[in-house]
């Protein structure tokens, strides 16, 4: 099982970028997927996810209107699409799957649950 995240890169605040995570070795029916970064000098933090469903989505207050999450469960992807990008926004990001969705702004990823390796976004000011 392996989740790939692409699509970071190098961009003027202001701009914007979508990262892509694609999901293979599994279906990932009824999982959360979603998204974490890790800023340097600072622990991994939520940032984004959504329902297998696509119903229900979840977002840091600090991305909220910028930060759209959405998937596409034919294709075991899910997208970040970052808009108005800040330079606080620079960090490597992750993708994961879970079984339990986010709750009280925090998202737990257990043992049993998947990571991919990260992404780097650099927003220079």
């Amino acid at each position: 099982v392996q989740l790939q995240a692409y699509g970071g890169g190098l961009v003027q605040a202001g701009g914007f970028l979508r990262l892509s995570c694609a999901a293979s070795g599994r279906p990932f029916t009824s999982y959360t997927m979603g998204w974490f970064r890790q800023a340097p000098g600072k622990e991994r933090a939520f940032v984004a996810a959504i329902s297998w469903s696509g119903t229900n989505t979840y977002y840091q207050d600090s991305v909220k209107g910028r930060f759209t999450c959405s998937r596409d469960n034919a294709k075991n992807t899910v997208y970040l699409q970052m808009n108005s990008l800040k330079p606080e926004d620079t960090a490597v990001y992750y993708c994961a799957a879970a079984k339990s969705p986010p709750y009280g702004g925090r998202w737990y990823v257990g043992p049993n649950d998947y990571w991919g390796k990260g992404t780097q976004v650099t927003v220079s000011s």
